[in-house]
């Protein structure tokens, strides 16, 4: 069983509708978001829950005041003012570092784990997919990232499927490194901007780190011809794989707004062509082409 990973070095490059649209063309797979932060995938596929569980992350400290001796050691050492002047502690003001649980020398402080979210088990008309919901403003969203990939990389192995699909997060901060890890290659999406060449040469970098081959696919290339040939410059020097120009269609847009991917709203838009051709070519790339790409059709 292999994954893909769908990436971008900056969020609005159009890495949730090609996903959706890999989606469509995948057979035999399991699909997963794994852009928790700001997931969206589930818009365009409508998933029907079958299983929800909750996300267990950080804790907040608890004092218990009937142990504490107000010695004043937890207002000292908090750097987050969440501790009143009668030792209770204000739990939008707590970050969960847990200094003060560590330096209390009553040890009266509790640091009671959080729900911080949810994952689902779904179902959509592409397949199974494994998604989440982190709840607002939480933190651990790298934890629960990898939680999403663990459990879908258990459903495909558990339902006998070859091939996990995943949407990641954008950037490439915790929920990214999470996402990338142990993945069989990655699609970058990238727009022909000056910063869209930044935000690439970021992520790439960091799937290069990480060993994992990296896939450029250029989305709206007609809009800054120059610079998407820049883009795949750095990218064959980088021995990056170019898998293909989407161009501009705003159909991607009323695509969306019917909650459906490019292949089913445009199947013969030249839009829908290329990302169908792109498909092909991530299946036929050096990173899938050691499992037996029939298996992956």
């Amino acid at each position: 069983m292999r994954e893909i990973v769908i990436i971008s070095g900056k969020g609005g490059t159009g890495k949730t509708s090609i996903a959706a649209a890999f989606a469509s063309l995948m057979e035999n797979g399991v699909l997963c978001d794994a852009d928790v932060d700001a997931a969206n995938l589930h818009l365009l596929l409508k998933p029907k829950v079958v299983e929800s569980h909750a996300f267990m992350g950080g804790g907040i400290a608890e004092i218990r005041n009937e142990d504490c001796v107000a010695c004043g050691v937890c207002l000292d050492v908090c750097k987050f003012d969440a501790i009143s002047e009668d030792y209770h502690v204000d739990p939008i003001a707590c970050e969960g570092c847990g200094v003060c649980v560590d330096m209390c020398p009553q040890e009266a402080i509790d640091f009671p784990t959080q729900q911080c979210g949810e994952w689902f088990h779904s179902e959509t008309r592409f397949g199974p997919m494994i998604h989440a919901r982190l709840g607002i403003a939480e933190e651990n969203s790298g934890k629960l990232v990898s939680l999403v990939r663990q459990e879908g990389r258990q459903l495909a192995e558990a339902e006998g499927r070859n091939l996990l699909l995943t949407d990641g997060p954008p950037g490439v901060g915790c929920p990214v490194i999470a996402a990338v890890g142990g993945a069989a290659a990655l699609v970058i999406v990238v727009e022909p901007t000056v910063s869209g060449l930044h935000d690439m040469q970021r992520v790439a970098q960091l799937g290069q780190h990480f060993g994992v081959p990296g896939l450029v696919a250029v989305n709206k290339f007609d809009l800054n011809v120059e610079m998407t040939e820049k883009i795949e410059a750095w990218a064959v020097e980088q021995s990056l794989g170019l898998v293909g120009r989407i161009p501009f269609d705003p159909s991607f847009v009323k695509a969306m707004v019917a909650a459906e991917n490019i292949i089913e709203f445009a199947p013969e838009s030249d839009a829908a062509k290329t990302v169908r051709e792109i498909w092909k070519k991530v299946l036929a790339s050096k990173a899938m082409n050691n499992m037996g790409i029939a298996d992956l059709r």
